[in-house]
């Protein structure tokens, strides 16, 4: 049995739960998959459901997991705390038996008591705050590669470039300001200057003062920590404004959306990305697979989160149960387990052992790979 996205978003919509009203039978596992399937950042959720439902399609295929079939509930963050919480909460009540997802991060952070509490395996695939860590129950795993991570590539990327004085840009979040502070922690212990820290509100259409702090604090470069939506914005704004220096933005602007939201101001902004389909060899068959299934390109987020779910299956198989204690000592024995992103091993505070991230930049109205890293 599988969900379809268009069933999903309508479900949504109509506040009908999205697996319908009975619990699992002796047949089925459900996992619940928690994405923001509504708001912002819903291009984003749809892609990553989208893969966790093209893992689990493959997983019935091959036998399902422990001899059962695997059904997927979505659970609608809307990258809003209060929303994600309740979401988490009716994941719960469904008698989910792991959860896989996590995109925002300060929508992240609120369910890990709730998953916590029921011990429930949670495979954390996009949020990468480091406050996530020290509010892990040490139920929940992350294999997308953590903000202090983000902040090193950053920093020796700007340093790279000659840059001397930086401007960072966040929006005040979990995620961005995370990001922010990790960077300008790290800059400045290089030697440099933070000539200038911006705080902007999601959803802000109007950074003229931005732009005209950013092009009087005299910058090399302006590092926007926040999410594609608005950064496309600010970013077209920024080169409209006059601004001429360089322009990079974090891995929750990686998205393709941010060339049709900033046009041509988007070319030559550097990007530091989680890997991405097209990036990665092991991925051939899975962007042809996404394609033919949803007639589109997998997102920037669709290869960690099917490697998400092909973990969390991997993790039952080992432990010989579902049984959520089992499931989470066998998710913290991965040693180099690989699917899509490369080797996935965890250390011990549960976050991938690993740094994953690549430099992209806008080239030709898309992200392409760049060399010179």
């Amino acid at each position: 049995m599988t969900i379809r996205m268009t069933t999903l978003a309508t479900a949504a919509a109509l506040g009908i739960g999205l697996a319908g009203t009975a619990q699992a039978d002796d047949h089925e596992i459900l996992i619940g998959i928690q994405v923001p399937t509504t708001g912002s950042e819903a291009t984003y959720g749809q892609d990553m459901f989208n893969a966790a439902e093209l893992a689990a399609e493959e997983i019935n295929a091959e036998g399902g997991v422990l001899g059962r079939e695997l059904r997927l509930i979505n659970g609608d963050s809307a990258c809003d705390p209060q929303q994600s919480v309740n979401a988490a909460s009716n994941l719960v009540s469904r008698d989910v038996l792991g959860i896989v997802g996590g995109y925002c991060s300060g929508a992240t952070m609120p369910t890990l008591k709730t998953y916590g509490d029921e011990g429930l395996p949670f495979v954390i695939t996009a949020s990468n705050s480091t406050q996530l860590i020290p509010a892990n129950p040490g139920n929940a795993f992350m294999i997308n590669s953590t903000g202090a991570d983000q902040s090193k590539k950053a920093a020796d990327f700007f340093e790279a470039q000659g840059v001397e004085r930086l401007v960072i840009i966040d929006q005040g979040d979990s995620y961005s300001q995370d990001l922010a502070d990790l960077t300008a922690e790290r800059w400045e212990s290089m030697g440099n200057e933070v000539v200038r820290r911006e705080t902007v509100n999601k959803g802000e259409q109007d950074f003229s003062a931005v732009v005209s702090n950013v092009r009087s604090s005299d910058a090399d470069a302006v590092f926007w920590t926040a999410y594609y939506a608005d950064g496309g914005l600010l970013i077209r704004q920024l080169r409209q404004g006059g601004y001429r220096g360089t322009i990079a933005v974090g891995d929750g602007s990686n998205s393709p959306q941010l060339f049709e939201i900033a046009g041509g101001a988007a070319e030559g902004v550097f990007a530091f990305s989680n890997p991405t389909a097209d990036f990665l060899p092991a991925a051939a068959d899975f962007i042809e697979d996404y394609q033919a299934e949803y007639g589109q390109d997998p997102g920037p987020y669709a290869p960690l989160n099917y490697d998400g779910m092909k973990l969390l299956a991997w993790a039952m198989e080992k432990a010989g149960t579902t049984d959520s204690a089992a499931v989470v000592d066998a998710l913290a024995t991965a040693d180099g387990e690989s699917w899509l992103t490369g080797p996935i091993r965890f250390t011990d505070e549960n976050t991938l052992a690993r740094s994953n991230f690549i430099i992209l930049e806008g080239e030709d109205g898309a992200w392409s790979y760049y060399d010179n890293q």
